[in-house]
């Protein structure tokens, strides 16, 4: 197997579990996600903003903590 397609492979892989993991709230909890969509909602546009961020500056630093353990 290539380089390339082990990429490609790995990236599908992270994504489906991506996919698997947002489902998780839906399936588990509806009546709850009900709930956050609401709350969410509510929030003010920069509130949302300051809060996907801080999500996805915790997901780079998650991501390249793992990264640097696996090599």
């Amino acid at each position: 197997m290539s380089l390339q397609s082990e990429s490609l492979s790995y990236l599908l892989m992270m994504f489906g579990a991506l996919l698997v993991m947002e489902g998780i709230p839906y399936f588990g909890f509806p009546k709850a996600v009900k709930q956050w969509a609401h709350w969410i909602h509510s929030l003010p546009e920069k509130k949302m903003r300051a809060i996907g961020f801080g999500i996805m500056a915790v997901g780079i630093v998650l991501i390249l903590a793992i990264r640097d353990i696996l090599s």
